[in-house]
C-alpha cells in the first residue's frame, strides 16, 4: 500500500458518507490562508469525533489543541441545546482563525477559544469549578501529553471519553530506543493508561490522507 492510494480511499470515503460541507470547506480554506499548517484532523477522522460525541451523548466537551477550529466544528456540531464546547489554543493567531471559523460555521454560542498554555489553561478550569466534560479531545504537543491526559482525569467524571491523537507517529511509537520527545511522551501515556485504575484505554492505527498514525481512547473509570 502506499500514500496515493490511502488518499484516494480517503477521497472515495469522504464523497460516499460525507459530501460537500461549505463551513468546513471555509474552515480550511481561511486556515492555509492564515498559514496554519495543515495538519488539521482529515474529514472522516472529524466526523468520527462527531459520531464518538453523539455516541457518549456529550453535553459539555473540551479540546486541547484548537488550531483553526476544523475538528471543534465537527464536535461542536454534535452538542445538544445548551451544551458547550471549549477549546485550548497557545498561539493567539490560530485562536483568532479558530474563532472566526467557529463564528462563520454559526456556533459562536456554544463554542468558546481560550487562548494560553494549555496546562494554565486546565488549571484554570480546574480552579473554576468547571463542571465535567464528557469528552476530550486532545491534539496537541506530544512531549506534554501525560500531563494534559492527567489533568483531564480533574476535569472529567466515569464514563468521560479522552481521545488523543497522533499517537503512532509513522510507526516511530513502538521503538523502546527512541529520543524523540514525542514519542517518550505518548509511551509515557500509554505506561500511565495501563497502570492507572481510573483509565482503560486502548489504540488503533489508521491510514488515509494523514498518512500512517493513529489515535488512543480512553474511557474514565
Amino acid at each position: 500500500m502506499t500514500q496515493q492510494q490511502w488518499t484516494e480511499v480517503d477521497a472515495y470515503l469522504e464523497q460516499a458518507l460525507i459530501g460537500e460541507d461549505p463551513a468546513l470547506a471555509a474552515a480550511l480554506a481561511t486556515s492555509a490562508k492564515a498559514g496554519l499548517p495543515e495538519i488539521a484532523v482529515s474529514p472522516t477522522q472529524g466526523k468520527l469525533l462527531h459520531l464518538l460525541s453523539l455516541t457518549a451523548g456529550a453535553r459539555r466537551i473540551l479540546e486541547i489543541g484548537s488550531l483553526g477550529g476544523y475538528s471543534a466544528i465537527w464536535m461542536a456540531r454534535a452538542l445538544p441545546a445548551g451544551g458547550r464546547l471549549i477549546s485550548l489554543e497557545l498561539s493567539p493567531a490560530n485562536a483568532a482563525v479558530a474563532r472566526a471559523n467557529l463564528h462563520e460555521a454559526g456556533l459562536e454560542k456554544v463554542a468558546e477559544v481560550r487562548t494560553g498554555r494549555a496546562a494554565d489553561s486546565l488549571a484554570e478550569l480546574v480552579d473554576e469549578g468547571a463542571e465535567p466534560f464528557d469528552l476530550v479531545f486532545i491534539d496537541a504537543d506530544k512531549p506534554s501529553i501525560p500531563d494534559y491526559v492527567e489533568w483531564s482525569l480533574k476535569l472529567t467524571k466515569p464514563g468521560s471519553l479522552i481521545i488523543v491523537d497522533n499517537v503512532v507517529r509513522n510507526g516511530k511509537v513502538a521503538d523502546a530506543e527512541s529520543t524523540d520527545a514525542s514519542v517518550l511522551g505518548i509511551r509515557r501515556m500509554h505506561e500511565m493508561v495501563a497502570a492507572d485504575p481510573r483509565m482503560t484505554g486502548t489504540a488503533v492505527q489508521t491510514v488515509g490522507t494523514k498518512g500512517y498514525d493513529g489515535f488512543t481512547l480512553i474511557r474514565v473509570n
